[in-house]
């Protein structure tokens, strides 16, 4: 089956619910109160349907095309992606080691006429995200692997509980997996000033349900994320299908670009960019990851 070409994020989104060439629109001040109403309430918005019904087989079919392509290397690690032998006091969720069974497929791999490719490039969609988190302006990481890539969950494997490193997560499901792959949060269960250690231990260990949300995915919603403040995972998928998800990662500030570690981690992988860029990241807070 032949699939449509895209070239403009507009042939990409339902206009009619969100016009992205169109910012003084009732219907865009509709959507970005809406994501700014839920983000401040619960650090976390999903806006439904957001590209077009009859693109979402052509989206699910592209990134299945590539996600043989993921770096699949399981590995022990913590909420907060720091060395597990790191010296932690007794009781720290530091100390919580968990088996992390995503894969990535980064962005080199990822064909410049997908549609996640063209909506993660559009200067109309990057208004809009930065609009719906207040932000001045959004920018493409500097980061070839990075800055857009496809999150793969097999079968039997999950994403357990962590943090971003980024304050601001954009993603969109491409595929469902059909059984387990649900998406759980803690919502601002830490601050740029506190680390709220004791609740973070307290989710881990199985006993602060209490602060945990569930999330109701589809393909093709966009969803606009708080994750440095919001612990989150997703569980184990139990169907036969994989969990696909596409990340569109941004920055407050141009030329970003991850560190030399954790793109190994990633994607098995570094590029003379990162190995170019290591030890001058800058960090807006003081928190541990």
């Amino acid at each position: 089956m032949s699939r449509p070409v895209v070239t403009t994020a507009a042939a990409v989104v339902d206009t009619d619910r969100y016009p992205l060439s169109d910012p003084s629109s009732a219907a865009w001040r509709e959507a970005v109160e809406h994501a700014r109403r839920e983000l401040d309430r619960v650090g976390c918005c999903v806006l439904p349907d957001f590209i077009r019904q009859d693109l979402r087989d052509t989206l699910r079919r592209q990134c299945a095309d590539v996600a043989h392509l993921a770096y699949d290397q399981v590995e022990i690690v913590n909420a907060y992606n720091i060395a597990t032998d790191t010296p932690l006091p007794e009781g720290h969720p530091g100390r919580v080691t968990m088996e992390r069974g995503n894969a990535f497929v980064a962005r080199d791999h990822i064909p410049d006429d997908f549609v996640i490719q063209q909506l993660y490039t559009s200067a109309a969609f990057q208004h809009f995200v930065a609009d719906c988190f207040q932000l001045p302006a959004v920018y493409e990481l500097a980061d070839p692997l990075s800055g857009l890539c496809l999150n793969v969950i097999a079968p039997g494997r999950a994403h357990p509980w962590h943090f971003d490193t980024n304050e601001y997560t954009v993603s969109m499901l491409t595929q469902d997996a059909n059984g387990g792959g649900e998406f759980e949060y803690c919502p601002n269960i830490r601050s740029a000033s506190a680390e709220n250690f004791a609740d973070v231990a307290g989710v881990l260990a199985g006993t602060r349900d209490d602060l945990v949300h569930r999330l109701t995915l589809n393909p093709g919603d966009l969803q606009l994320f708080k994750g440095r403040y919001s612990l989150h995972r997703v569980t184990e998928v139990t169907s036969g299908t994989a969990r696909h998800t596409a990340i569109f990662a941004y920055s407050e500030r141009p030329g970003v670009i991850g560190s030399v570690e954790r793109t190994r981690q990633l994607f098995g992988r570094v590029l003379t960019e990162h190995t170019a860029a290591e030890g001058r990241a800058v960090r807006g807070d003081g928190l541990l990851d």
